[in-house]
């Protein structure tokens, strides 16, 4: 990094607030929403959003539950001017829905905006930044000055909408800059505009306190709403909102711990959109609620379709690590993740509390499937393998052969240098245990006899051995021992072939019905034991092909 003096970079100031409250409580309800991908966001796109496609991402919020939407700054061009008068005069605004609709504190501004005025109710959003590096440096004015240009914009709507009682009409005040800005300044802002506005039990206010750039860590924004929380006045006629950006990164984090500061109401998109490094991301911070146990009062449960409608009107792709929506969120490579994993979907109980680990939340309860969330590379082991394989192929494998299974794996892996998909995965197993004995092995079969059933087992194997044909027969207790037997008769390397497990068990059912046979099987001369499987519709066929599977892989 480069060097340079300390004090480049001035320490944030802290907030003298020894009895705060804010870190004891919990979220207990969801806030009130206002989405601003339709102005904050739309401003932060590379191509802003032409009408057409504001529309439909008006319609998408409407669908998704949100009663407040800010619609655009109807006196900062013609195309927000021509969407909020065709919204409200083709009714396309529920009666349970307020638009919002911003402006700067400038007299013509606000007769434009009220002039776009028609909603059965609505809210003008007014700002304008109170920072000493503001005050000082862009707009050249005093404190006392600040609080003229408030009084005397906010009386002027205050007179415009009074010619319009058929709205009711919400002022949202906003001292932009705040987190920046001394909090006395901040709070005589505020304090100016609900005094001038008149705030009261018919004149309701909507009091809006941004991280307008993030410069500290979220409890110093979560002790500065405490504090203005406790000193606005006719709190009681104020909505507090928060309207965090995320520079730091910690926007969702702001406005959770807002919340639980007094905070009850929330401003940001969709997927956290916005200037510099995006808006307060809305999903994100409704669903942490959903999986803390609140109803967020916002429909995701198909999450990946309201991405697809965003993506489309914003021209922005979602990350894959996006949280809940990102294509690989709920996808696990590393190996202890995949056992961890497979072992708590095993465990979970149908009307049970959710207890996977490493899924915060049900991939079902917002419309993603189970499909990816294991998925094979080289950093995978044993688990992910055996979940795939047991998922979509039906398999389940003993522990130890999942353990040699993944070390075959992850050679294959390695070399390849790829992830693996379920179906490579399967064609790999179909090629290590299953091809053997009917294609490539030194052993392959072609049919087989039985006779004297009972308690010992007699066999004939018509097999070829290095592509001729002969003949085994073995006799044992049971099949599997009788197959050994002939096996270790006249095949040279098998003379001490054993088998020290076998499983068996049946897949599907009617016509479809197919037996899997697995074996361990073991031969002096040759290190550790080497699994063998098949699939047959007959149990007795697929035991023989198990066990000449195994044979085939320890000679290999």
């Amino acid at each position: 990094m480069i060097a340079h003096s300390r004090t480049k970079y001035p320490h944030p100031p802290t907030v003298d607030l020894p009895d705060r409250q804010w870190p004891s409580r919990t979220i207990g309800k969801a806030p009130i929403w206002l989405s601003t991908d339709l102005r904050d966001g739309n401003q932060a796109l590379f191509e802003p959003m032409n009408a057409e496609r504001k529309l439909t991402l008006f319609h998408e919020l409407v669908r998704l539950g949100f009663k407040e939407i800010e619609v655009g700054f109807p006196a900062g061009s013609q195309t927000d001017f021509d969407v909020v008068r065709t919204l409200i005069t083709d009714k396309h605004i529920p009666a349970d829905v307020t638009p919002m609709v911003m402006t700067q504190l400038r007299g013509e501004q606000i007769v434009r905006t009220v002039e776009s005025h028609g909603a059965p109710r609505a809210i003008v959003h007014f700002y304008n930044a109170v920072a000493p590096l503001w005050r000082e440096v862009v707009f050249g004015l005093s404190v006392p000055q600040v609080m003229q240009l408030i009084e005397r914009n906010v009386r002027l709507l205050k007179d415009l909408t009074a010619q319009h009682p058929e709205t009711e009409w919400i002022l949202q005040y906003s001292p932009e800059t705040f987190c920046m800005a001394e909090l006395e300044v901040s709070l005589q802002a505020c304090r100016v505009a609900i005094d001038t506005w008149d705030a009261g039990p018919d004149r309701p206010i909507i009091i809006n306190l941004p991280t307008t750039v993030e410069v500290s860590t979220p409890n110093v924004f979560a002790d500065q709403i405490e504090w203005m929380h406790r000193r606005l006045p006719r709190r009681e006629h104020v909505v507090l909102s928060v309207h965090p950006h995320n520079d730091r990164g910690t926007g969702v984090a702001c406005a959770e711990q807002a919340l639980l500061a007094g905070a009850q109401r929330v401003e940001g998109c969709l997927f956290g959109n916005g200037e510099r490094s995006g808006n307060l991301d809305v999903v994100t911070l409704a669903l942490n609620l959903y999986t803390n146990g609140i109803d967020p009062q916002l429909d995701f449960s198909d999450i990946a379709a309201v991405a697809r409608v965003a993506e489309n009107c914003t021209a922005l792709p979602i990350h894959p690590r996006h949280p809940y929506v990102g294509d690989l969120v709920f996808t696990a490579f590393s190996g202890s993740h995949q056992d961890a994993i497979r072992k708590g979907f095993a465990a979970q109980k149908p009307d049970g509390l959710w207890r996977v680990p490493y899924l915060p939340i049900d991939p079902q309860d917002i419309g993603r499937t189970y499909d990816s969330i294991v998925r094979v590379n080289s950093q995978s082991g044993k688990g992910g393998i055996a979940f795939l394989l047991e998922r979509d192929h039906g398999i389940v494998m003993p522990r130890r052969m999942q353990v040699e299974f993944s070390a075959i794996v992850q050679k294959h892996a390695d070399a390849s240098e790829t992830e693996i998909s379920s179906a490579a995965l399967w064609e790999l197993f179909e090629r290590t245990y299953l091809a053997s004995p009917r294609q490539d092995g030194r052993v392959r079969y072609l049919s087989h006899q039985l006779s004297n059933p009972g308690a010992a087992q007699d066999i004939a194997l018509e097999l070829t051995v290095s592509g001729v044909a002969i003949r085994l027969n073995g006799n044992g207790n049971g099949l599997i021992a009788a197959t050994v037997d002939a096996l270790r008769s006249r095949l040279t390397g098998l003379e001490g072939l054993r088998i020290d497990s076998y499983e068996e068990r049946s897949i599907g059912s009617g016509a479809q019905a197919q037996a899997w046979a697995i074996v361990e099987a073991a031969s002096p001369g040759v290190a550790g034991t080497r699994f063998g499987a098949a699939r047959h519709v007959n149990i007795v066929t697929a035991s023989i092909l198990a066990v000449l599977s195994a044979a085939n892989r320890l000679q290999s």
